[in-house]
């Protein structure tokens, strides 16, 4: 008696300890999964400020077939997050069918912030950006008839680039440039109706939380508030220079201003449409969350320094830098041209002196390149899930490529 007594306190006790283990290692790997989720998010989105993942890897992630068994099942956890994982943040709250929906709008609206980011450089290459010497919120239609098109062409004939650069052109010449500059504002006008209509749908649904509605609406008041900062930028180039051997050309500044709010956007976008579609990575491996712990520390740093060379590009466009050196890795006959320091104050030099300006980009892109290809150096020792490690394949590759 005594003796089954003891035996039957013997495995009371042991099952308490493996209950209250048990208990442990759940909340270990709540922990562990909620510290991961930012850091794999953290990467992805870096990731694709150097190359257009948006429009790939979003159409990859959610169409039926998945173009991996890894991406497969790093999906599958997602979803099963959904139903499964108490006390996990959701931002669409409706099912996984409400979840691919918003997804895909998601990551369809940043696949068209980055054409608009392609548009408005192929605008500006081809010199289109001055062609329409005013601006109206809601945008218009264009000209319709002979006369109107002649109305338009006068209001430009008044410009300084007509006076100084484009005298003398036709009016087919004309035609060109404004259609260019036409189509980018009407693009990013159509943008925000493709956005706000799902918005408004999602929202009655009752698909989309309160927390995910605050960020979309930050989201879609700085799209908008990208037409007023364009139009701040254009209208930098229609005043006269300060010369008249200087040509008219818009602010680098309002320039810079109006290319890293673009990004921020896209990036905003890209972030949340991750976070919709993967609202926690997988974790059925320790290794992997510790992995992804690591890719973050590295991943943060590396953001902010791409980040940096993007702007700084958009200053050597401003100042039109790139003509002024055309040679690599030196430029012209030295290795540091003369005169980058000759604006006073001196840090005038870094925003408005074109041989510093295209100096800076320079080294600022070579740190970058260098700094991808270490992290994909370092990260090919470290047990990170395939989904990662191929999306750091793919920043070296966009990088080099730039």
């Amino acid at each position: 008696m005594y003796r089954s007594s003891s035996r039957l306190a013997s495995l009371l006790i042991k099952g308490k300890s493996i209950l209250n283990s048990n208990a442990v290692a759940s909340s270990t790997g709540s922990i562990i999964r909620a510290s991961s989720n930012q850091g794999f998010r953290v990467f992805a989105s870096s990731s694709a400020t150097a190359g257009s993942a948006a429009g790939g890897f979003g159409s990859r992630l959610l169409r039926k077939g998945f173009p991996s068994p890894y991406m497969r099942n790093f999906c599958t956890m997602a979803s099963a997050g959904l139903d499964k994982k108490d006390g996990l943040q959701l931002l669409v709250t409706a099912g996984s069918h409400a979840q691919k929906m918003v997804g895909i709008w998601l990551f369809g609206s940043a696949a068209w912030v980055f054409s608009m980011v392609i548009l408005g450089g192929v605008t500006r290459l081809t010199r289109s950006g001055l062609s329409m010497t005013d601006w109206k919120f809601t945008g218009g239609l264009p000209p319709m008839s002979e006369e109107d098109w002649l109305q338009e062409f006068e209001k430009y004939k008044q410009s300084p680039e007509y006076k100084l650069i484009n005298k003398g052109i036709s009016l087919a010449d004309f035609k060109f440039i404004y259609w260019m500059e036409y189509g980018h504002r009407m693009w990013g006008r159509a943008l925000g109706v493709m956005f706000a209509l799902p918005f408004s749908y999602f929202m009655r649904k009752g698909y989309i939380t309160l927390r995910l509605g605050l960020r979309l609406s930050v989201l879609f008041a700085l799209g908008a508030g990208q037409g007023l900062i364009g139009w701040w930028m254009v209208k930098s180039g229609l005043e006269e220079p300060a010369s008249e051997y200087a040509e008219p050309r818009v602010s680098p500044y309002r320039l810079a201003a109006h290319l890293t709010s673009a990004f921020a956007i896209y990036c905003g976008l890209l972030w949340t449409a991750l976070s919709v579609v993967m609202p926690e990575p997988p974790a059925e491996s320790i290794a992997w969350v510790n992995g992804a712990a690591k890719v973050k520390r590295l991943a943060l740093p590396l953001s902010l320094l791409v980040g940096i060379t993007a702007v700084s590009g958009a200053f050597v466009a401003g100042n039109d830098a790139g003509h002024a050196y055309n040679t690599f890795p030196k430029m012209g006959d030295t290795w540091i041209p003369d005169g980058i320091l000759s604006m006073k104050p001196i840090i005038r030099n870094f925003f408005e002196n074109t041989a510093t300006v295209q100096l800076d980009h320079r080294i600022l892109a070579t740190m970058t390149l260098a700094s991808i290809g270490s992290l994909w150096a370092a990260t090919r020792k470290i047990d990170i899930h395939p989904a990662v490690r191929s999306f750091i394949g793919s920043t070296l590759c966009m990088a080099a490529l730039q």
